[in-house]
């Protein structure tokens, strides 16, 4: 008799006793667990288990639900990969369809080899997808030796996979005679997406995903145009740089062009600070710059390296700290764990905050708090604040955008700057590097180096600070005047040594052990980048120290 202790994402359900062995199939059958919301199973938290395979021993399955973080993510890579059949099927080895980034609830991608997409075109694809999702075909992964799939990816036209093959197995993907590489773990059969649409966006396309916890389509939302603007004006970086792929990075390093792009990369970080200091400069009424952005964007040295544009200009910056504003702990409101809920708005002293910046922009002269993070009230400090006529203040945290952080403050005294890491940058076609894998990646090295947490801590409590952002930041980011993107994309070849031991440390019955391997996937494609090529002024100083500022 073998005894499988069941668990839903993460949470125990109950043990199960069978007499010989048992498939995943069965054990959704025995625990009367709809199959439909559940995309993949693990065992004891290491391996990935196709559903058909027999389970011979006792063990732990935690079953992945589509609703999850980690559930929703292998939902959207496996519409990607259909999305890919189905163009194949179109256009087999004629084109590429390549995937350049997220936007809103989706992603959004363009053919590439001199083929402009009309909309005709993306309404036969969107039928080919759905002729591959009601036929179900099974989605089997392989484990194959490097020439295997150099073999193979030739035969699909895919060098963007071939470039990449610097190791002795790889994980691919088969689909009814379709070859795909994924980083990340796919569902088991094409069925499994419900809901999806296809838009023509020229000059390509959004793969628009359902809401992760109604899985139905939402078109209540608008387009954010801003942050596409921004993704695009990332694109063209790219293009300056010389570089879409990992691969191209990795020819730079091997040539000695890195240099070069480095030093680009970086004039171009403060070309973008130097022209939003200007347009600053412009707006004589301006007296609140505020900014905001996701955790790990690289928002205090933004903040710093603006200051000194400013300064440049004539402008003399007053750094006020919005944490500094805190209630006091015991009145901090409560989340519905019964957590406290220090992301909050409303865990803001909101009414003395608004009475100070009333009064500074009136010409008065007020004192400044200082929050005693380990007492949890605020006190007094010995900082005094009165702006000048050419002085501005700037306020750095996560409700920068929402305006009833500064109700008080008229629109036209305020400007509001969003910033994050908008990666572009792709280990192929059909792998993207998410933004948030990147801003992970920082906060893990971040948390570690200066907060001393383990890179399990900091995964583990990572999903709670996206679902702080997607309350606090991304429903106001379109109300930003500037969008800066704080993403480097040399950044992950000097963070590859950095994080590579805190991501194999951890234990592989540890819940974050999957995840950790992901991203080590991801970061095996980058060859390794030294420190002493990173400028001291470098955003990327933030996270790996050396930095010239002072945090």
């Amino acid at each position: 008799m073998i005894t499988i202790e069941l668990k839903l994402n993460g949470i125990p359900k109950g043990n199960y006793n069978f007499q010989e062995s048992a498939n995943i199939e069965e054990l959704l059958q025995n625990c009367k667990q709809p199959e439909k919301n559940i995309i993949a199973a693990k065992m004891n938290n290491n391996t990935y288990v196709d559903w058909q395979q027999q389970i011979e021993k006792s063990c732990t399955i935690d079953l992945v639900s589509v609703n999850s973080p980690e559930g929703f993510s292998i939902y959207q890579d496996t519409a990607i990969m259909i999305m890919m059949k189905a163009f194949h099927s179109l256009f087999p080895n004629k084109y590429r369809l390549v995937i350049e980034h997220s936007i809103g609830s989706g992603i959004y991608g363009e053919v590439f080899g001199g083929y402009v997409l009309k909309q005709e075109d993306v309404d036969k694809l969107k039928q080919e997808m759905q002729k591959i999702i009601e036929a179900n075909f099974r989605i089997e992964k392989l484990v194959l030796t490097s020439n295997e799939a150099e073999d193979i990816f030739k035969q699909f036209g895919r060098d963007d996979v071939i470039k990449n093959l610097n190791r002795s197995k790889m994980q691919v993907f088969k689909c009814e005679g379709y070859y795909d590489y994924f980083i990340r773990q796919l569902a088991p059969s094409t069925g499994y997406i419900r809901a999806f649409d296809l838009v023509f966006h020229a000059p390509g396309l959004i793969l628009q995903y359902p809401d992760k916890n109604t899985m139905e389509l939402d078109y209540s939302k608008p387009f954010p145009r801003n942050l596409f603007s921004t993704h695009q004006e990332h694109d063209k970086w790219l293009n300056i740089l010389g570089v879409h792929f990992v691969s191209s990075i990795n020819r730079k390093i091997k040539k000695y062009k890195l240099t070069d792009l480095i030093l680009i990369e970086e004039a171009l970080h403060e070309n973008k600070i130097v022209n939003i200091a200007e347009e600053i400069s412009h707006n004589r009424d301006a007296k609140v710059i505020l900014i905001a952005g996701p955790s790990s964007s690289g928002k205090t040295t933004f903040a710093k390296r603006l200051s000194i544009q400013l300064r440049v200009l004539g402008i003399f910056p007053h750094i006020m700290g919005m944490d500094n504003y805190f209630l006091p702990r015991e009145k901090t409101p409560l989340k519905e764990n019964g957590e406290k809920d220090y992301e909050s708005i409303k865990a803001i002293d909101l009414e003395l905050l608004n009475q100070h910046l009333q009064a500074v922009l009136s010409g008065e002269e007020i004192q400044l708090p200082k929050y005693n993070f380990v007492a949890g009230r605020r006190e007094l400090s010995n900082r005094r604040l009165r702006l000048l006529e050419n002085d501005v203040l700037i306020m750095e945290g996560i409700h920068g955008l929402n305006d009833e952080l500064t109700k008080s403050v008229p629109f036209n005294q305020k400007l509001k700057i969003y910033v994050s890491a908008l990666n572009n940058l792709s280990i192929d076609s059909h792998n993207r590097i998410p933004t948030t894998d990147t801003r992970k990646i920082r906060r893990i090295i971040r948390d570690h180096n200066f907060r001393g947490h383990t890179a399990e801590q900091t995964l583990k409590m990572w999903n709670a600070v996206r679902a702080g952002e997607d309350r606090n930041i991304f429903p106001f980011q379109e109300n930003a005047d500037f969008m800066f993107n704080s993403i480097l994309t040399y950044e992950l070849g000097v963070l590859k040594k950095y994080i590579t031991p805190l991501l194999e440390g951890i234990d592989e019955y540890s819940e974050e052990y999957l995840e950790a391997q992901r991203l080590l996937r991801i970061l095996h494609h980058f060859s390794n980048i030294s420190d002493e090529m990173v400028p001291s002024n470098s955003i990327l100083r933030e996270f790996i120290g050396g930095s010239i500022f002072k945090y």
